[in-house]
């Protein structure tokens, strides 16, 4: 995840890079992601779980969960973000939540909105969840074809401003396509109008249902044009004093694409800009990043669901993580990352750090070749030109630009 605010505001008051943090102590553990639910009320496009409105048998217990969290704790794990599926569908989410709380974790709640209702706002709001996300991916129709539910973005809309006003922390994450790209503007003027904390710019990933959908993902000049947008009204709201705070995940390339940008705006910030960016440090799958499902299968990220490394029943977390018996553990905590073809070429490696696994290897079975979403020209990465060049774009990545964007 980029923290394009965090970065951006770098710029705009500039000051000395602070060095690396020195190690002192065990390890920090990875911020977990864990799908405590694989049901849901909705069966979104792009749902990376597969999930259904159904029950799936094997799920943890609360006893587990309250077990498993106490191994988490005692390895370092501070972090965690309550998913699913619709995390509000388990009865015990409030026990679940208000023990994590007590324990010191943060904790994040991640959710599709449509469930947040007068009834049950204020037993969220109670637990102390430090943030609720909720997905949108445009607006009106456009979200509701997505999610595939007619009404479902009011319903979605209605739950954030409920928890916004009952003194939550709510963001909105989005996950862009071709074919919601268009409702992007208007989602930004949506956060900017309800005074929406946080905005989550999700580039797709090919897992789950991603995977099927990846015809659809955004070409590359419409990323560029899309980054260039986020990066606009960031700015524009820092320099007018606005706090919003704008992430993009899920596309490491993002870091490289913000030096340039810095490149042309504040010239002179460059060099510091450069040096927090590789402090940052790009991909973490496997490393900062850790996902458990409903079923407490242990997955270097949330989108390698096909990837299993153990299983909390029959292996403490503490245990699973930090073995490199599997060959894509092994390299994901290699520094640099054994990446090759392009990424190997890349004078940005760095920064990125090989960008999102997943996606290179779905496409092409290895873990480690080149990610096909890198939207940057060989220029712009120091590649030579007709050298380690990445295949020919696929159906998804030819065609038209987005507006104002040559291809």
């Amino acid at each position: 995840m980029l923290r394009l605010s965090h970065y951006l505001h770098t710029l705009l008051h500039p000051a000395p890079v602070a060095p690396p943090r020195a190690p002192s102590g065990p390890p920090a553990g990875p911020v977990v992601i864990w799908n405590l639910i694989r049901r849901c009320n909705l069966t979104c496009q792009h749902c990376y779980s597969i999930s259904a409105d159904k029950d799936f048998p094997g799920e943890l217990s609360t006893a587990e969960i309250f077990a498993v969290m106490d191994d988490l704790y005692a390895c370092g794990v501070r972090v965690l973000i309550l998913s699913g599926g619709e995390p509000l569908l388990r009865p015990d989410i409030y026990d679940i939540g208000r023990r994590a709380k007590a324990m010191g974790f943060y904790v994040g709640l991640s959710s599709n909105g449509t469930l947040i209702d007068a009834a049950n706002v204020g037993r969220i709001a109670e637990v102390g969840f430090d943030y609720v996300g909720v997905s949108l991916d445009g607006i009106g129709a456009t979200h509701d074809k997505f999610r595939r539910l007619d009404g479902g973005f009011a319903l979605a809309l209605g739950g954030i401003r409920l928890a916004r006003d009952a003194g939550m922390k709510v963001g909105v994450r989005y996950t862009m396509t071709e074919d919601n790209a268009h409702d992007l503007p208007a989602l930004l003027q949506l956060v900017a109008d309800e005074g929406i904390a946080k905005f989550y710019f999700s580039h797709l990933n090919y897992a789950g249902r991603g995977n099927k959908h990846r015809d659809s993902d955004a070409r590359h000049a419409r990323t560029r044009w899309a980054m260039e947008l986020l990066l606009d009204t960031c700015h524009a709201e820092l320099q007018a004093g606005i706090s919003r705070d704008y992430v993009t995940g899920n596309n490491d390339a993002d870091g490289v694409y913000l030096l340039q940008w810095a490149a042309r705006h504040y010239p002179a910030q460059v060099d510091a800009l450069r040096q927090r960016l590789q402090q940052w440090g790009g991909n973490a799958s496997g490393v900062n990043v850790a996902n458990i499902d409903n079923l407490g299968n242990v997955h270097p990220d949330t989108m390698w669901w096909q990837v299993t490394l153990g299983n909390v029943r029959e292996r403490p977390f503490s245990a699973i993580w930090p073995d490199t018996s599997h060959p894509l553990m092994a390299g994901l905590k290699q520094r640099p990352r054994p990446v090759h073809g392009r990424c190997a070429a890349c004078s940005q490696l760095a920064i990125c750090n090989g960008n999102t696994r997943v996606r290179a290897w779905q496409l092409t079975g290895d873990y480690w070749a080149a990610d096909p979403a890198c939207y940057l020209s060989d220029a712009e990465i120091g590649v030579t030109a007709g050298a380690h060049r990445l295949p020919p774009l696929t159906p998804w990545q030819r065609g038209s630009a987005a507006p104002g964007v040559q291809p």
